[in-house]
């Protein structure tokens, strides 16, 4: 396969703009080919245009306006509110002069597109300037602002690394593309960092560059960056599915090292892996265990992330493209669709799915074009993991709030900040607001609130029920006066002796973070009650509660102390953002296209390849488990 080059479909744009387009650049910026012009409006006013072009050279194309036709700042605002309907309630406005770009931000961003995109086409006849239309958060979000701050402060920079890297994608392949293959390091026969390499003769592309959060040492703790066949100089792209950490949390790592590639993942991916990758970072040096990269990593990583829409297929090295599609597991959480050379293979990668519709989430998709390698998920792929039905699930939750709320007690829950936490908000509230449990405080700690204000941020990645309740019914359950934030340390303590609540807190699985405080505060009345509603790793605290141990030794003042496991203890299933055995089966038999193969990874030794031997069994699919540091040829 070739490349086309930058001449040829420059060349093409030419030819099918109309003569009187008044061209003054074009561009490649990573994979989008940007149109600069005089008079942008010519263009824009025509939306077959550009539908087609875009089809026919199979690129995403955006048109902007040459800086010498833009109106000024001041009065591109006073025409904006003249343009756009009060209605739509502006909250803001900011540019960006790099890219002509307009950033507009309003609580109806329907009002300022406008029918058809009437009105955003007159904003840019008016003004020169391409709106960048975007929601107010109804919760406002402190890492939204400052990812905006950190991307306007280094568009220059950002431009630049885009054009380069434009031109690195668009370069005649060297070697046809006769194999393909994947390196494991790491989440295979386990969980926690997830990473693999995809290997190309022209392409190396991570997937995934995840931590395990209950390892004790690097060698447990950390993707395996020193097999033979990964070099980071070599390094073409990163791929992350999802935000959770042990998919995501050794990111930064790349950059400290010297990566300056792309990342690629949808934006409430970015948003929320980049307040989960602070937050771990603040963790750690709080308990005096740094790790090895920092907050200026962090800030490299969004500053070198490209996002993309469920959908959009993306280049994102010489020879492979990309389409994310919705997983269902969590907020922007995606399965990855990976095309490499010209037809000749075809991966998906699930990453963390959920093939079930939730509360939050609609169910993964399970469609794709062509599909000949499947790498999936099995962490509840063994025979006895059968989850209940959302329904009786929900029903023992509230059974088990209401038996403690009656005795006087408090109910503690861990829940991972990103996924589970909002899941049971949308369920608390609901329940609470229906007078099925007492009306009693649900306290909020930790990273939720953060995370909820994400996911308040970007709607259109929630399940169409909850769409519908916020757009058409006017009703958004994660701002209900049910909530209480939890502000500081002492606000803590008068909840612990307080009145019955309900307290949300992170870590999920008692690793760390608030709920450990909790725990250590709540476990030893008998009154109190401590619910698992998610996955808890071996090693774990939660895992060590789960499995019945009452006496268990923390830091308390510098100290170690033996605390008392009195409080009663609950596991509920049947919330986990992952599929259970059935639905993993079901996945594989509904997939619109067989695959030749499937590999299957993030789960216990004995559950991936119990998996894997009942989807060969069944459905004569040749199946494979490697294990870490294995190299497996999928071409």
């Amino acid at each position: 396969m070739s490349s086309e080059s930058l001449e040829k479909i420059k060349s093409a744009i030419v030819k099918k703009l109309p003569k009187r387009v008044q061209l003054a650049n074009i561009e490649f910026e990573g994979s989008e080919v940007v149109i600069y012009t005089k008079n942008p409006e010519i263009i824009t006013e025509n939306g077959d245009l550009i539908r087609n072009l875009a089809k026919d050279l199979r690129k995403r194309i955006i048109v902007r306006s040459d800086k010498t036709v833009l109106l000024d700042q001041e009065k591109t605002i006073e025409k904006i509110h003249e343009i756009v309907p009060k209605e739509a309630e502006i909250t803001n406005i900011g540019f960006n002069d790099v890219t002509s770009e307009v950033r507009i931000e309003s609580k109806k961003p329907g009002i300022v597109i406008g029918k058809y995109g009437v009105t955003s086409r007159e904003i840019v006849k008016n003004t020169g300037w391409a709106p960048k239309i975007l929601r107010t958060p109804p919760i406002p979000s402190k890492i939204i602002e400052k990812i905006r701050h950190i991307l306007k402060q280094s568009s220059e920079d950002r431009k630049q690394f885009l054009l380069s890297f434009g031109k690195r994608i668009h370069q005649e392949v060297n070697h046809e593309n006769d194999w393909a293959r994947l390196t494991s390091m790491g989440g295979f026969r386990e969980v926690g960092r997830s990473c693999m390499l995809l290997q190309t003769p022209n392409s190396r592309v991570m997937i995934d560059c995840g931590v395990n959060v209950a390892g004790n040492d690097p060698k447990s703790s950390f993707p395996y960056l020193n097999v033979p066949e990964f070099s980071l100089e070599e390094l073409d792209a990163v791929v992350i599915s999802h935000a959770h950490l042990d998919h995501c949390g050794f990111l930064p790592y790349l950059y400290h090292y010297g990566y300056d590639g792309p990342v690629f993942c949808t934006t409430p991916t970015r948003d929320l892996m980049t307040l989960l990758q602070l937050d771990h970072i603040d963790i750690a040096h709080r308990e005096d265990n740094p790790l090895p990269f920092d907050t200026k990593n962090v800030q490299k990583t969004v500053e070198r992330t490209i996002t993309l829409d469920y959908g959009e297929v993306t280049n994102i090295a010489q020879d492979i493209k990309l389409t994310l599609h919705n997983a269902g597991h969590i907020l922007g959480s995606s399965i990855a669709h990976l095309h490499i050379g010209d037809g000749q293979h075809n991966m998906v990668y699930t990453g963390d799915f959920k093939f079930e519709r939730s509360r939050l989430l609609d169910p993964a998709t399970s469609k794709f074009p062509r599909l000949e390698t499947l790498v999936m998920e099995s962490t509840y792929g063994g025979h006895d993991d059968v989850q209940p039905s959302r329904n009786t699930s929900e029903k023992k939750l509230m059974k088990t709030i209401y038996q403690t709320l009656k005795q006087k007690g408090k109910v503690l829950i861990p829940v991972f900040a990103v996924g589970r936490a909002q899941e049971l908000m949308v369920v608390l509230e609901e329940y609470m607001r229906h007078g099925m449990i007492d009306e009693v405080p649900i306290h909020i700690d930790g990273m939720i609130w953060e995370a909820t204000a994400i996911h308040t941020a970007r709607p259109e990645y929630l399940s169409k029920d909850l769409r519908d309740q916020i757009f058409h019914a006017g009703r958004n359950p994660f701002i209900s006066d049910a909530f209480h934030k939890v502000t500081n340390p002492n606000k803590r303590k008068d909840i612990i002796e307080g009145e019955p609540s309900i307290i949300l807190s992170t870590s999920g699985m008692l690793t760390g973070g608030n709920s450990v405080e909790y725990f250590k505060a709540l476990c030893d009345d008998e009154k109190n009650t401590l619910i698992f509603v998610g996955y808890q790793s071996e090693g774990s605290l939660g895992r060590r509660i789960q499995k019945g141990w009452t006496e268990i030794p923390l830091m308390k003042d510098g100290k170690t102390k033996v605390f008392h496991v009195k409080m009663n203890i609950q596991t509920i299933e049947g919330f986990s953002g992952h599929s259970n055995r059935r639905q993993l089966m079901d996945y594989v038999k509904r997939l619109s296209t067989k695959p030749e193969k499937i590999i299957t990874c993030h789960g216990d030794p004995h559950k991936t390849v119990d998996l894997a031997s009942s989807i060969h069994k069944s459905l004569k699919i040749e199946t494979k488990t490697p294990l870490n540091l294995e190299c497996t040829r999928i071409q």
